[in-house]
């Protein structure tokens, strides 16, 4: 294990980072533009790094 701990969002948590509904945030991850974990509860968590990276991609883009 690790000594440093990748930081898990919830759907919800992407969600208001990106302004959207968190079954959006689902979608993107079943298309593949975002990696899922599965936690043992069958929760879906999203890598911070990730998300952060595709938050800044999207900054670049008129939405």
């Amino acid at each position: 294990m690790s000594s440093e701990q990748e930081n898990l969002l919830t759907p919800s948590e992407v969600a208001q980072l990106f302004r959207v509904d968190p079954k959006t945030v689902t979608r993107w991850a079943k298309a593949g533009k975002l990696t899922a974990i599965k936690t043992l509860g069958g929760h879906r968590r999203y890598k911070e790094s990730e998300v952060k990276a595709l938050l800044g991609t999207n900054e670049t883009k008129a939405i």
